[in-house]
């Protein structure tokens, strides 16, 4: 009985440090998907950060990432900023891999 509990609480601990692992990663995607697109936007300096920080509050509205589309798309579309959906979702799969090799 003790091998089976041992196995469970390692196992717990494993699936908390990959959600870590993922949440950070995801914020860090969001944090340079923000630079990316302020950078698009016409931002600069403190005006990019800014909205960078925007795009990872942006996150939290609920669960995904279809929140941080719409808060880009809506701003791009907003500012005629020709990125393409399609471009913008690949743009996000590619930070995300890029954040999460930062991370290892």
């Amino acid at each position: 009985m003790a091998t089976f509990d041992e196995r469970e609480n390692a196992f717990e601990s494993r699936f908390a440090h990959d959600e870590e692992l993922r949440f950070k990663a995801t914020a860090r995607r969001n944090k340079l998907l923000g630079a990316w697109a302020a950078e698009r936007l016409g931002h600069t300096g403190e005006a990019a950060d800014a909205y960078a920080r925007s795009v990872v509050r942006a996150d939290f509205e609920e669960p995904g990432e279809e929140d941080v589309y719409r808060k880009i798309r809506a701003d791009f579309d907003a500012a005629d900023v020709p990125v393409d959906d399609q471009a913008l979702r690949l743009k996000m799969r590619e930070l995300l891999i890029q954040a999460a090799e930062q991370l290892s």
